[in-house]
């Protein structure tokens, strides 16, 4: 928490500025003639750009130009940060794309207007700049930022299945030229402040104890206005334009296909046809945009925004130290993962295991995130320090929070938490990473079952966002509620979920990896099975997601939902492990890997399979066992589910999630191909009996 002196708001005093019937902005003149305009959004933690905010910003605009300042200043009156975007609550209300284009070219008349002042303007900031916030930022004729973590600057809307649409397309191309602007763009990434200065986003960066100073001064001696060099006006001629865009949809088309994420297109194609042309091009893209707002992939990606808010609500009301002491029991790929992950996010930690020589990996992985991750010395020096190798398990007795992830063996879980029940502080929150042993079954001989709960990672800790968090009826509320709150506190989001066996995301995943495999038995190509899933838009192949996760891993689940369910595990999967072909990380699995990359397989075409009998063999699968799920509570809601397979396993986000995409295709045509597949293939297609009661 940062203290009053070093708060990030304007401390400016001056005569205070009439604003009638104003309820979120606050307008003062200091005595050097420059206005201070600050926004405080009512009733919300955050600044956000409503209807209300816009149209009050209007009449503050007149009411200072007619004063002729000797500059205006927007700041954020929220300690919390400048300006997080559009409400996009709001996007709802458009009727239609007509509708929509109306309201948008309404703000580009409202922002042009801030542009073209006849006096210096500048943005303070600080905390997060994004979307709209960053756009009109842009407006202004200079930018000056705080220098801290928490500063960033970006233009998210792609992943919301948008683009700018307040002219920052045009501004953000004019301030850092095409190739940084579209890289912005296309990809939503948010920089820091200095990134941001170097890039020439931003003119200052300052402490807070300089920022109202650094404000002054770019209106009292405003410098030139920075343009990016002079040649990056080569790439918007015309002659180069249309090179230019072929090569940043060769870059697009990497990550996402024009079918399911046709935004980042619809932004190329807008520059590349008008990009020597500013006001054609603000023309348009207010009615790309528009038209963006009712794709079903926008809708999809907005919904699952604000799934991922809600996500965030969980352990809200947890108190959690600021560096909180985590205890990691076993070094292996995830424990290893989890406590450098913890140490990255400030935690101070303890990894403990049997030996030396199976914590070393753990440590040389964590020195290599901290090196990619941050980039200042002093961060990563400190964040080295937070993790401590602790063979001897001393940090047991001092934990806040005590993680085990050690083997998936129930007999080793349950000697390990006695042991640990005895030694750690009565107040510690004890925690099982375990992927598929139900909760109760590890509590079973504790003192008080209560006290355990799951806090469930998923592979790659550092870029997987969703934990799941465990419990059973008798886990004691406030300890699911603290777990919760941990897994906030190291910037994750949690899922409450019911114990059983294999919990949501890998009860639900494993019926998909394993009719992959059912596939490959059969005789359809390693790739081909794969390719069916990424055209359907998963971002990774089932066969190599398997190989990510590791066979062992695999097969460790498949065998607990077996047992509990008594499907039969594919022979492929036993044969692979006992091979020794554990995936990626034994270098061979169903793929073979040299360097941690996958080399490409030997089989060719199709196996005589067509694509749509593969995909819906492999996502019908899914779907059925997310109803079995939902029908009996294994997470409260259908929107749980889906955005928790969405961050749990990148479940194609376009779609919104399993349950969404069956509402989607209907869920009479679901349930009919599957009872269809059931036929031909076996009583595994046979649809759940929950399907008409969760799709009533």
């Amino acid at each position: 928490m940062k203290s009053e002196l070093e708060a990030p708001t304007s401390t400016v005093s001056g005569e205070p500025i009439a604003l009638p019937g104003a309820r979120h902005w606050q307008a003062l003149r200091d005595a050097d003639g420059i206005v201070w305009l600050g926004l405080d959004r009512a009733d919300e933690s955050a600044n956000s750009l409503c209807a209300e905010v816009l149209e009050e910003f209007g009449a503050a605009l007149e009411t200072i130009a007619a004063r002729a300042p000797r500059g205006l200043v927007i700041h954020s009156r929220k300690p919390q940060g400048f300006l997080v975007g559009a409400d996009i609550r709001e996007f709802e209300h458009f009727a239609d794309p007509a509708a929509a284009e109306r309201e948008i070219l309404r703000v580009h008349a409202l922002f042009a207007r801030l542009e073209t002042l006849p006096f210096p303007t500048v943005a303070r900031l600080h905390g997060p700049c994004l979307g709209g916030g960053l756009e009109l930022a842009l407006c202004c004729r200079h930018r000056v930022a705080l220098e801290d973590a928490e500063t960033t600057l970006g233009l998210p809307e792609i992943l919301l299945g948008l683009h700018p649409g307040a002219g920052g397309t045009v501004r953000a191309i004019e301030r850092l030229g095409v190739a940084a602007a579209m890289d912005l763009m296309l990809t939503g990434r948010q920089l820091d402040a200095r990134r941001a200065q170097r890039l020439g986003l931003v003119d200052r960066v300052v402490p807070a104890r300089h920022l109202d100073r650094a404000a002054r001064a770019l209106i009292m001696n405003a410098p030139a206005v920075r343009r990016p060099p002079w040649w990056n006006g080569i790439a918007a001629t015309s002659v180069a334009r249309p090179l230019v865009a072929r090569l940043l949809r060769a870059q697009v088309a990497k990550r996402a296909r024009p079918e399911h994420y046709p935004a980042p297109y619809a932004l190329i194609e807008l520059w590349e046809r008008h990009g020597g042309d500013r006001a054609a091009m603000l023309r348009a893209e207010a009615a790309s945009i528009a038209r963006l707002f009712f794709t079903p992939t926008s809708r999809q990606l907005q919904r699952l925004f604000f799934l991922q808010e809600r996500l965030k609500t969980f352990g809200k009301t947890a108190e959690m130290q600021d560096a909180p002491r985590v205890h990691v029991i076993g070094a292996g790929t995830m424990g290893g993962d989890i406590a450098a992950w913890c140490a990255l996010r400030g935690c101070r930690v303890t990894l403990a295991d049997r030996e030396a020589k199976f914590v070393a990996p753990a440590i040389a992985r964590a020195h290599e995130a901290f090196r990619r991750r941050l980039r200042d010395p002093y961060a990563r020096a400190a964040a080295i320090d937070r993790l401590v190798v602790d063979l001897a398990g001393d940090g047991l007795e001092r934990a806040d929070i005590v993680v085990e992830a050690i083997v998936e063996d129930l007999a080793a879980k349950r000697a390990l938490f006695a042991h640990v029940n005895a030694a750690a502080r009565p107040e510690a929150l004890l925690a099982t990473n375990t992927s598929s042993i139900p909760l109760a079954a590890i509590a079973e001989e504790l003192p008080v079952p209560a006290r355990l709960v799951g806090v469930h990672f998923f592979n790659p800790v550092d870029r997987m966002q969703l934990v799941e968090i465990v419990t059973t009826p008798q886990t004691d509320p406030d300890a699911a509620t603290r777990a919760a709150g941990f897994v906030r506190r190291i910037g994750r989001l949690p899922l409450p979920v019911a114990s059983a066996p294999g919990f949501l995301v890998n009860r639900i995943l494993a019926p998909y990896l394993q009719e992959a495999m059912q596939l490959h038995e059969e005789g359809v190509p390693l790739a081909a099975v794969d390719r069916a899933a990424l055209a359907f838009g998963m971002p990774m192949g089932p066969l190599e997601l398997a190989d990510v996760v590791g066979l062992d891993v695999c097969l460790a689940v498949g065998k607990v939902l077996a047992g509990a369910s008594g499907a039969t595990v594919p022979a492929v999967l036993g044969r692979q492990v006992a091979a020794g072909r554990l995936g990626r990380k034994s270098g061979a699995g169903f793929y073979r890997y040299r360097s941690g990359k996958k080399l490409a397989p030997r089989e060719a075409g199709d196996g005589g399979l067509p694509a749509a009998d593969v995909i819906d063999r492999l996502v019908l699968r899914l779907v059925n066992e997310a109803v079995a799920c939902l029908h009996e509570r294994v997470v409260a809601d259908a929107d749980l589910l889906d955005v928790g397979m969405v961050f749990g396993t990148g479940f194609a986000p376009f779609r919104g999630g399993p349950i969404a995409y069956a509402r989607e295709r209907g869920s009479d045509a679901a349930r009919a191909r599957l009872v269809e597949l059931a036929g031909r293939y076996g009583a595994r297609f046979e649809p759940h009996p929950g399907f008409e009661s969760c799709f009533s």
